[in-house]
């Protein structure tokens, strides 16, 4: 008889199930869903280096401890956005905000008490992190837009904690047919405290739907940042998603598109910029399973002192989803010898009748653009910051709302400056 198999697990692992067990019978609503996702978990373990998609980022071997849930707590002062109806979280717990017409918002409890599931965006894809997640959060909102109504919605996260802490969010937010919504979600957290944070955004979009969302990245320096998208696109749908990423000691950001109507278009952006021992990855997984479907993946990244960028950026196209337009670039300015970027774009294409490519490209600053500058009079780290915020902004300026762009071209500008004067 063969000896039996005997999963090797890391305290975090083992933490993880404690954990579940003690909580499951008190977690509100969503039970065969919850249970489902943490069976899962259990099977795979955390995602290693081993596992293709997290090659680069072993989060096994990263979280080697799990912080304790983080408690109630007051609200930190965030960033403000005029012209935006604003949200306030305080460590994933929704703390109210102003009304809407045509919106509703309900405490994501009360919803899965209701029989809401959670995970429909995901489409075919599964994803450890994301069951996670799945399985414990209790803590969130669930957004809805009325057919034909627009919204402009500032989901304000304020990360304040004083310890180690784990915070686990979810937001679901569903968008009736030919409805429009620009989503701003800002997440603020203190330096010099170890905490962990794993938030899914379920965007589930009707038909002829507008949705532009952007998720701004200011989380402490020594916070591990699991952040995921996952978006269905009905039948003329159209999706932006842009997250820009200063914040966070190691980030991963995982978008998971899947289109369910033809006629479909997704824009996916991003910007990071990275210092220090920073450690961000971006990965994105786009399935096209109709027709007539287009995609577009913009991903520029800055990468200063020994930090490390990853980009990995799949585009699926399913035997029956012909006519489909699909393009992808990630490029990456390294401002150090010892910055490092790690850029996998693939392309799975099983229909004949596409057009799909992808690109990418990693390498320091033109020297001969920086003298052109320096020989005008503009010292070199001055000619450097002008040189980056042409490149980030190319990205940034695709935002639609004026403030907005300013607003972040201005964190740009402000990130430049401080590495002049360091």
């Amino acid at each position: 008889m063969a000896n039996p198999v005997v999963i090797m697990r890391n305290s975090a692992e083992t933490a993880f199930i404690e954990r579940f067990a003690a909580e499951k019978a008190s977690l509100p609503g969503a039970a065969q869903a919850r249970a489902e996702a943490f069976a899962r978990f259990e099977a795979r373990g955390l995602p290693s280096k081993r596992i293709e998609s997290y090659h680069y980022t072993d989060v096994r071997n990263l979280m080697r401890s799990v912080a304790p849930a983080a408690k109630d707590a007051v609200a930190g002062e965030t960033l403000k956005l005029e012209g935006f109806v604003r949200h306030g979280f305080t460590n994933g717990r929704w703390q109210g905000g102003d009304s809407s017409a045509g919106v509703t918002v309900q405490p994501l409890a009360d919803a899965y008490r209701e029989g809401l599931t959670p995970g429909l965006g995901m489409g075919q894809a599964s994803d450890v992190v994301v069951d996670l997640n799945t399985a414990f959060a209790r803590d969130g909102v669930v957004i809805r837009i009325a057919a034909g109504r627009h919204a402009r919605l500032h989901l304000a996260f304020s990360e304040n904690v004083g310890a180690a802490a784990s915070i686990l969010p979810r937001v679901i937010v569903e968008v009736g047919e030919g409805a429009s919504l620009m989503l701003v979600a800002t997440h603020e957290g203190p330096s010099g405290i170890v905490y962990q944070v794993n938030e899914v955004v379920e965007l589930r979009l009707g038909r002829q739907a507008k949705v532009e969302h952007i998720r701004l990245n200011l989380s402490g320096d020594k916070a591990m940042v699991l952040s995921s998208v996952a978006a269905t696109l009905g039948e003329e749908a159209e999706l932006q998603t842009m997250p820009v990423s200063l914040g966070g000691e190691v980030c991963r950001h995982q978008v998971f598109v899947t289109y369910q109507g033809e006629n479909a278009k997704a824009a996916i952006r991003g910007a990071t910029m990275l210092k220090g021992n920073q450690h961000h990855d971006s990965t994105l997984v786009v399935d096209h399973a109709v027709p007539h479907g287009e995609s577009r993946e913009l991903f520029r990244t800055v990468v200063d002192g020994s930090a490390h960028g990853v980009f990995q950026g799949k585009i699926i196209v399913r035997p029956h989803a012909q006519k489909t337009d699909g393009q992808m670039a990630s490029n990456a300015l390294l401002l150090s010898d010892d910055a490092g970027m790690s850029n996998k774009p693939e392309l799975e294409i099983f229909a004949d009748d596409v057009v799909c490519a992808h690109g990418a490209t990693c390498g320091s600053l033109d020297e001969n653009q920086l003298f052109y500058l320096q020989a005008r009079g503009l010292p070199r780290r001055i000619a450097e910051a002008l040189l980056v915020e042409a490149f980030l902004g190319e990205v940034i300026d695709t935002v639609s709302e004026e403030s907005l762009r300013e607003r972040l071209a201005g964190l740009v500008s402000d990130w430049m400056q401080a590495r002049a004067i360091s």
